[in-house]
């Protein structure tokens, strides 16, 4: 994965609480055995009507949301089942971060291991990116680094993060990554072990 410091991006707004992970994919899309293609079925039952046409309502659909990096989304979002499938969807169809009051054990963790940024942000800061956002400015720069959300010039949220993840998103790494590193430790103790 590539290390995450610092992006910019557009955000788009999903003004919705309890999203749950049959919906931001649908039971019906999980027969993949690949990590790829889920992003074309994310939020399907309200991105698309029942004819397949798109569903102009829906939140992603709108002009200004087009090739959105950025989720703002409302609380307990990724509740439900713990399908990992669930932000390989989100990370295909393009988004690097996302941002709630609050999120589900089991989804953040997934989304972390699979290189998402989740950020954790109180409701009334939250509002102000909303607002921030519908006064014209459709782009903001999280600073992993730093630790902060930018909205043009203006620092616009400064948030905690656990040092472990951060190191490993920074650098791009996965639980994997990190045990290759001991590569060499790991062939030593075989060859003391007689592990052939």
């Amino acid at each position: 994965m590539p290390g995450f410091k610092t992006f910019t991006g557009t955000a788009a707004i999903l003004d919705r609480e309890n999203v749950d992970t049959d919906q931001i994919i649908p039971k019906q899309f999980l027969k993949r055995v690949e990590r790829s293609g889920f992003g074309q079925y994310l939020f399907f039952d309200w991105r698309f009507n029942c004819d397949g046409t798109p569903n102009a309502e829906f939140e992603l659909n709108q002009e200004d949301a087009e090739g959105a990096e950025v989720l703002i989304a409302g609380a307990n979002f990724g509740c439900g089942s713990s399908r990992e499938h669930a932000p390989w969807a989100l990370k295909d169809y393009g988004f690097k971060v996302i941002i709630a009051p609050d999120f589900a054990d089991i989804f953040y963790n997934n989304s972390l291991k699979n290189g998402i940024l989740v950020i954790t942000l109180p409701k009334p800061v939250i509002d102000q990116l909303k607002t921030s956002l519908e006064n014209g400015n459709k782009k903001l720069t999280v600073s992993l680094d730093r630790q902060e959300i930018s909205a043009g010039t203006k620092v616009a949220a400064s948030f905690d993060f656990d040092p472990y993840w951060k190191e490993m998103l920074q650098n791009g790494w996965d639980e994997i990554s990190i045990t290759m590193q001991y590569d060499e430790e790991i062939s030593q103790f075989e060859n003391k072990m007689g592990v052939v």
